[in-house]
């Protein structure tokens, strides 16, 4: 081909060495010999071997069907042309050989898939970016809790109980708790959080999160494989390698795509070979009266363009690439999606459910306000209404009941007690039981050897009788203030009604405002009572309509379910559990319990609603990308077969094989370049959110510090909010 640009090669090249043989045609040979059988050996015995053998077929099943007759048909047709000389008067005769393209095939088949492959690549370079946050070192005291003796070891020999030293700058190894020091840690690259959060004694740190300021000691408490960072990449594996149930019909469609490719294939020889014996010369498409080019050959070549334009690949590649690279964006911004069948349902919801406590709301519970029945006198030294226990013994027995249970209503009222009575003699509690959705019933003694039997929860579970009139007009004036009564009593006999306040995180009302405009309906669950849950609602934009309170856990997953289809779940602790089972999405904060976010189809590394909207505009994206490709590889496939067919001949339109085989090399890149568009995914702007620079939010970490409040909870073993 070089050769007919070169005209002083002309002579060389088209010297006759016999009848039927031509110098470059056998230098072709020559050089196609190496290319099919060396090069190309990957595509016989590597994949269409394997793949025949095993009774299936694959993309390379054409090209090997496709080159290999190219090959053949070259080699007989120069075997003919030398031994059959006689039967053939022209002396000049030269057989229609085309090895070049099979070489070309090989070529352009290699060459898009090493494209392929290195864009491959990249789709999981936010999973390489997630392993790589891990430090190869770490600096261990070996003397704890003394702490003099430093040593640096292997991360991977870091284990739990080692009190590990953080200098600036240092990557967390481990996860673990703060022994002594403070500082701010930059987890951008874990929680998407772009300000770094101060930490201090008591806090807790993540693995692979980078150290900003001061220098710390910290505890391990989770080691290896058992860190959030080593969970995160887990999760982001197992995405990657799920499949979308919309892959099925794709997988279903590639399984019948190559035999029929090869039926088509042998459809168009067979009855182009026909019509060129049935018309006359003249009446056939100039390109069987293209000059060296015999019937036979046009027809073979119409045959193995069909088998080279056929791309099953660009199919199979559809899907899984979109879920590698979108999953990977996802985890860098803190989105963690579980997999194929949880994009494809988010791209269905119409209506996000929000639980109030720790999701709509900030979940840090203080008490501002309480009321005694009985009487008006806020004395701890005076007794109760039941007349026999001092006030000061019950808030005792209260706040000692409290710090049994881990609810953040509990947590807020043992501290309360605490504060409020400071070193007074603690209650025995004889036995304690916690009952789901209601609150806590505790037996005690107290020092004067007297036993008591308490109640604190809901008021249907501390009193089988009407609650009396003070503690309801306390109810009605604090519950309209958004905020939520806690009951006690003694024997059932009501003593005391505390009020709790708990105010909207401030991404609440932008993200709500921003998935009414994305056209889904927000609703709020909650088991507080209605005025309260209406109060907050209303502070956050959500319909009155839309709310329902008093719910229990197992009210909660009824009310998704009744719901049907299109409904995401949004909530953090045990008590949201089944619901997030029940709905087509579960979306769980990772600040919540460890049951949530296993319940849970999308996992949420910050506790920010505006995650929310980002997690299913991400989720739209990809899925709209996987629909993008799909498309494209269907459209690639039903105009590529019918044109290399030869529908075009009668107007001159042809496909040649070397072309077709660069078509099908190019569909597959494209579809796996579609699917990286996704790298540049951005969140949506969103009106009303907070955009501070970074030091402007460790300046104000740091003004806050002697006023710090703790953040979270680790469990919820029940939800005692009030249900008057």
């Amino acid at each position: 081909m070089v050769s007919m640009y070169i005209p002083f090669l002309m002579p060389i090249v088209n010297y006759r060495i016999c009848h039927g043989i031509y110098l470059d045609d056998l230098l072709v040979f020559v050089l196609t010999v190496p290319v099919q059988f060396w090069f190309g050996r990957k595509f016989y015995h590597n994949n269409a071997w394997k793949a025949v053998r095993h009774g299936s077929a694959v993309m390379d099943v054409l090209v090997v069907l496709g080159t290999t007759s190219a090959f053949i048909y070259s080699l007989l047709a120069m075997f003919f042309a030398m031994f059959f000389a006689m039967f053939n008067p022209n002396p000049d005769f030269r057989p229609a050989v085309f090895f070049d393209t099979s070489t070309m095939l090989i070529m352009f088949v290699s060459l898009g898939r090493y494209l392929e492959s290195s864009a491959k690549g990249k789709t999981s370079a936010a999973l390489t970016d997630l392993m790589a946050l891990a430090p190869s070192m770490a600096t261990i005291y070996t003397d704890a809790p003394a702490c003099t003796v430093e040593k640096k070891i292997a991360t991977e020999l870091v284990q739990v109980g080692d009190t590990v030293k953080i200098v600036p700058g240092d990557k967390i190894p481990a996860d673990g708790t703060l022994l002594k020091g403070t500082s701010a840690v930059d987890g951008s690259a874990v929680t998407g959080e772009p300000v770094p959060a101060l930490k201090q004694v008591g806090d807790s740190a993540i693995g692979g999160t980078v150290n900003d300021l001061g220098t710390f000691d910290m505890l391990v408490t989770r080691a290896g494989k058992d860190t959030a960072l080593a969970q995160i990449v887990k999760l982001v594996e197992e995405a990657q390698t799920s499949k979308a149930p919309i892959q099925a019909l794709a997988d279903k469609v590639a399984g019948y795509f190559v035999p029929t490719v090869i039926s088509l294939a042998v459809v168009t020889f067979l009855v182009w070979l026909i019509i060129s014996h049935l018309i006359a010369p003249e009446s056939l498409p100039k390109l069987f009266n293209a000059p060296g080019e015999s019937k036979l050959a046009v027809c073979l070549k119409l045959c193995i363009s069909v088998v080279v334009v056929a791309c099953p690949c660009a199919l199979g590649l559809s899907t899984p690439t979109a879920i590698m690279v979108g999953t990977g964006v996802g985890a860098k911004n803190g989105i963690l999606i579980k997999g194929g069948r949880a994009l494809e349902a988010s791209k269905d919801v119409k209506v996000v459910v929000l639980d109030k406590m720790g999701t709509v709301t900030e979940g840090k519970l203080t008490l501002v306000d309480l009321v005694w029945a009985g009487d008006d006198s806020h004395s701890l030294e005076d007794f109760a209404a039941d007349g026999q226990t001092m006030k000061k013994d019950l808030l005792a027995m209260v706040a000692v009941a409290e710090a049994r249970s881990e609810h953040p209503l509990a947590r807020a009222i043992a501290h309360y007690g605490k504060e409020t009575l400071g070193p007074h003699p603690e209650p025995a509690i004889e036995s304690f039981e916690s009952v789901t959705g209601l609150g806590v019933k505790a037996r005690m003694t107290l020092s004067s050897n007297v036993g008591r039997t308490i109640y604190v929860g809901s008021a249907a579970f501390i009193s089988d009788s009407p609650l009396p009139s003070k503690p309801v007009q306390f109810t009605d004036q604090e519950t309209s203030k958004g905020r939520t009564v806690v009951y006690a009593s003694v024997g059932k006999l009501p003593i005391l009604a505390v009020s709790l306040s708990d105010v909207p995180k401030p991404s609440s009302a932008p993200a709500i405002k921003a998935l009414h405009k994305m056209g889904i309906k927000v609703c709020m669950m909650t088991g507080d009572s209605a005025p309260t849950a209406h109060a907050i609602a209303q502070e956050v934009g959500i319909p009155r309509d839309c709310v329902w309170a008093g719910m229990s856990p197992k009210g909660k997953a009824s009310k998704v379910s009744e719901m049907g289809k299109g409904v995401a779940m949004v909530g953090d602790g045990i008590n949201d559990s089944p619901a997030l089972v029940a709905a087509s999405v579960g979306i769980a904060l990772s600040s919540g319990t460890s049951i949530a976010v296993e319940a849970a189809d999308i996992i949420l590394m910050r506790s920010s609603l505006l995650d929310v909207v980002a997690a299913l505009h991400l989720s739209r994206s990809i899925f709209r990308t996987i629909r993008r490709n799909l498309v494209w590889a269907c459209v690639y496939n039903i105009l590529g077969i019918p044109l290399a067919m030869g529908v075009g001949l009668p107007w001159g339109i042809s496909l040649h094989p070397m072309i077709a085989g660069a078509a099908m090399a190019f569909s597959s890149v494209s579809v796996v370049g579609s699917s990286l568009l996704l790298r540049f995914w951005k969140r949506p702007a969103i009106e009303g959110e907070e955009k501070e620079s970074v030091l402007r939010g460790v300046w104000e970490e740091v003004k806050g510090l002697g006023r710090r409040e703790r953040r979270g909870y680790e469990a919820v073993p029940l939800e005692m909010e009030d249900r008057v």
